[in-house]
């Protein structure tokens, strides 16, 4: 007979591949048999590096799916064959990445991760022999295949070998591969696994080295990489800090809401909701992001100094809807003092003139891609909304240009709720004792005055010209859009011209008295129109909703423009980013970037209400209203299954007046949208008024009824979330309607509806009999003998048994009471002509009843009649019977009960 070894040596030896193929296959079952010998050990282990070397495909994948079960081997067998791992498996991984046949590669891969994973490979190992091979196979003139996927590997070990090799060996050329110019496959893996390495490095890094790779990558040519971006966003976000966030990447992710892509659009607005999520003020939501090496003292002085020393770049005018108005917090440890002292300089800026800093080399490029833009083709889409919001001569003076490196957020809005006042910045700056000098008034005025009057008769023949070209495809949404936008557009540059001179002597007039660059103005300036118009044809909803607001849509004949404006501005996240969410139940959106685009919306919604805060609901009621009426029934059930996370947050008081209403509607809607109020029903009532909450008690019943009579899950729902609802309500209340609902669940079809209902009624039985007087736990009691004890039946009389054994289980009721009014009741079914009912009250009696201290103890009438009932079942004729009631207790609950056969209702 052959030695483990010597069979080895014959089937790696044959021609025959499946026999080498086996030989792969049992390797980790050769090492077991000689894992008692260390030269055995390493012969098998020397054996499958030749084996390694093995010309068939499928045989180097088999050995390679055998390596991770080997490795765990050997590491667990230590002693007995130490370095095993690093000297003969290691280098055979690493060399099967860089394999022609694609399978090998492919198990190699996976086999790396899973040894990263169990913590099987070495630091020094990770550091001297995978990082050096994963770099080379990532060189510029490696296989193409080879290199992406290398970089793929790189991506997705960096969390498992931490931060320090992640900085030290894989950073520098995941940062190359960003810019590989040759591959966009490259970089749409470094796009996709983007967050992933921010998180990994930290903040530091992240804004240093990545940031500026990210915002190559958002505009990269190939929309695949642009939609890796998109998907990726809220984990780079998480990565940076707030004035980051707030100053950059939120007007990054602007652009790409606003891609020629409908597929980039389709994942920005997928991450929308995610992304504002990070904007959380930590104090309200409870949500933190991780700040590398800083205090919270340290980092918040450190940003309040530099937000405070920063001065005011005069070329870059924009757009409100693309400007952050505020910055909500610095980072997650930020103190309330010190953001209220930011925020009381911040909010000075007047909203339709608020200059923003950027950084340089992103400014140029945006401003040359603009010009470039408008060359090639005025009405081209661009990813870019932003880039189209700016002067078109910004950056042609060089003095202006100093100021690009320096920002500004001089910051009252941090923790500042807008007045309603339209002149609301006319009293900040009444109220607020620091005033720019009048130096730097004047050269803030050059660049803000020449906006009232900047469209000029060229340019109003101009858009007519645009808007007679355009109405031949009127059919087209996006086209209707902008003949929208362009129409409002040029009824606002045909106001009367003295209208606009008394308002520019009143600006003037206003800015001498206050001695304030900013004009403390609500309007749009009718100037920054031009260039959004002829270059943003996407983000055509967002746009009609700013440019000359106050002029185009004064149809509305609820609200004037103004105040309906002012109903959706708040001070948490970029005004920008939130208009852009809530026109995601636009209908057009449906059409012209996801079908399911309200859904999104809908799961979003209660981590965007937690960022906002309750102060700010008003923003949303009306989305959450519309998406609460959604034609899609997706839409709706997802809304029921967190309108109790929204409820928590809004607190009573709105959750009556605006929750309420609609959850009443839920209860009404189809199954599928019913589940998801049934599931948190008790989360959802607790938090109501008691005297509120008690009106659903004649709601309850409902439930009972469903679509489909087949839909047992739904009523064993209901039966879990009654039993949580005992807690909300009086003992009379439970008695009057719970306890009828709880009595047709134990009648139910199917058994697992019912074995739910006995806890049911057993915690019901508990609750009752506790209170005072117990008269309802002996009312309820009664009523369970008569309709389930003595039911004609032999399912009802089970069921008591079942019962009888959960409260005896659960100690919901004393011993003594519970031999007083339930067990004769009981013990009469000893007789009953079901077997299947005297195999469970056998087990009730033997397991449960009789283990119980009052009947181990006590003499009593009641343990002798017991043991009269259990010698009775003995020697009764059924061989079920008579095991059940012989043998020693054991462990069996209620439901391994429920699961035998003997006991089956089926």
């Amino acid at each position: 007979m052959l030695t483990p070894l010597g069979r080895l040596d014959k089937y790696a030896a044959s021609e025959n591949v499946f026999n080498r193929q086996m030989v792969a296959r049992s390797l980790l079952d050769t090492l077991r048999e000689v894992c008692d010998d260390e030269r055995d050990c390493i012969a098998v282990l020397e054996r499958i590096s030749r084996l390694a070397d093995d010309s068939e495909p499928t045989v180097r994948a088999e050995l390679m799916e055998q390596v991770p079960h080997i490795a765990l081997f050997c590491q667990e067998n230590r002693p007995s064959i130490p370095y095993a791992f690093s000297k003969y498996l290691l280098p055979i991984v690493v060399r099967y990445l860089a394999d022609q046949n694609n399978q090998v590669r492919k198990t190699s891969q996976a086999a790396l991760l899973a040894l990263l994973e169990q913590e099987l490979i070495e630091r020094f190992d990770v550091e001297t022999k995978v990082c050096p091979v994963l770099i080379e196979l990532t060189a510029p003139d490696s296989n193409d295949d080879v290199k992406t996927e290398a970089v793929a590997i790189m991506c997705k070990m960096a969390p498992m070998v931490g931060k320090d090799i992640t900085e030290r060996l894989i950073l520098p050329r995941f940062c190359e591969m960003c810019c590989d110019c040759r591959m966009f496959h490259v970089r749409k893996v470094c796009a996709a696994n983007f967050g992933d390495i921010c998180s990994v490095v930290g903040q530091q890094a992240t804004e240093e080295m990545l940031l500026p790779r990210f915002f190559q990558l958002c505009s990269d040519n190939v929309w695949g990489v642009r939609k890796a971006c998109a998907e990726c966003f809220m984990a780079v976000s998480c990565a940076t800090c707030q004035e980051i966030r707030r100053t950059k990447l939120s007007t990054l992710f602007i652009n790409l809401i606003s891609d020629p892509s409908r597929w980039v659009r389709q994942a920005a607005f997928q991450s929308l909701g995610p992304f504002i999520s990070t904007f959380a003020n930590p104090s309200s939501s409870g949500q933190y992001f991780k700040e590398e090496n800083k205090s919270s003292e340290d980092t918040s002085v450190e940003d309040k100094n530099r937000i405070r020393d920063q001065e005011v770049p005069e070329d870059i005018q924009l757009r409100p809807e693309d400007v952050p108005s505020d910055s909500s917090i610095n980072n997650s440890s930020v103190k309330l003092e010190n953001t209220m002292e930011n925020r009381a300089e911040t909010s000075r800026k007047s909203p339709s003139e608020i200059s923003v800093p950027m950084d340089r080399s992103l400014f140029c490029t945006l401003s040359s891609d603009s010009h470039q833009e408008v060359a090639s083709n005025e009405n081209d889409k661009k990813p870019d909304n932003y880039k189209s919001a700016l002067w078109p001569e910004v950056g042609t003076s060089s003095q202006d240009s100093a100021f690009l490196d320096q920002e500004l957020y001089n910051s009252f809005h941090f923790w500042r709720t807008p007045l309603p006042e339209i002149d609301l910045d006319i009293e900040l700056e009444e109220g607020s004792g620091n005033k720019l000098s009048p130096e730097r008034s004047e050269e803030t005025a050059e660049v803000t005055m020449p906006g009232s009057s900047n469209i000029s008769m060229a340019t109003r023949k101009e858009l007519e010209e645009m808007i007679e070209n355009l109405e031949p495809h009127i059919d087209d949404p996006d086209v209707k859009a902008q003949v929208d936008v362009l129409s409002a557009a040029l009824r606002a540059s045909s106001l009367d011209a003295h209208e606009e001179a008394s308002n520019a002597e009143k600006k003037s007039d206003m800015q001498d008295e206050l001695g304030v660059g900013e004009l403390p103005n609500c309007r749009i300036n009718h100037d920054a129109s031009v260039p959004l118009i002829s270059n943003a044809v996407e983000n055509m909803d967002s746009t009609l909703h700013y440019i000359h607001n106050d002029s185009d849509l004064s149809t509305n004949n609820s609200f004037s423009p103004d105040e309906e404006r002012r109903s959706k501005v708040q001070d948490v996240v970029p005004q920008a980013l939130l208009d852009q969410y809530l026109s995601m139940t636009d209908p057009s959106r449906a059409q012209t970037v996801d079908t399911e685009i309200a859904k999104h919306c809908a799961y979003s919604l209660p981590g965007v209400a937690l960022t906002l805060g309750r102060q700010n609901w008003h923003c949303l009621r009306e989305t959450y209203e519309t998406l609460a009426s959604d034609m899609q029934w997706k839409v709706r059930r997802t809304l029921a299954f967190s309108i109790h996370e929204l409820a928590v947050i809004l607190g009573d008081q709105l959750t009556a007046a605006d929750l309420v209403p609609i959850f009443n509607g839920f209860l009404k809607d189809l199954d599928e949208v019913r589940i998801g109020v049934l599931k948190h029903l008790h989360d959802f009532l607790k938090l109501l008024h008691i005297d509120k909450r008690r009106e659903y008690l004649y709601q309850l019943q409902e439930f009972l009824v469903t679509d489909n009579s087949r839909n047992w899950r739904f009523r064993a729902e209901l039966a879990e979330q009654l039993i949580l609802l005992l807690e909300l309500y009086s003992p009379r209340d439970v008695y009057d309607y719970l306890r009828p609902i709880a009595l047709n669940l134990c009648a139910d079809k199917v058994s697992s509806v019912r074995w739910i209902s006995y806890k049911l009624v057993s915690e019901m039985v508990k609750k009752l009999h506790m209170a005072t007087p117990p008269t309802f736990g002996v009312d309820l009691i009664n009523e369970l003998v008569e309709n389930f004890g003595r039911c004609p039946k032999w399912s009802g009389r089970q069921a008591f048994v079942f019962v009888c054994q959960t409260v005896i289980e659960d100690d919901c009721l004393p011993m003594d009471q519970f031999a007083a009014h339930l067990m004769p009741h009981l013990l009469t079914l000893a007789n009953d002509r079901v077997p299947n009912v005297r195999v469970l009250l056998a087990k009730t009696l033997r397991q449960t009843l009789l283990e119980k201290e009052y009947f181990l103890t006590s003499a009593s009438c009641h343990q002798e009649a017991v043991e009269q009932t259990v010698m009775a079942l003995q020697m009764d004729r059924d061989s079920d019977v008579k095991y059940f009631a012989s043998i020693h207790p054991a462990n069996t609950k209620i439901s391994e009960d429920a699961m035998s056969t003997a006991s089956s209702t089926y």
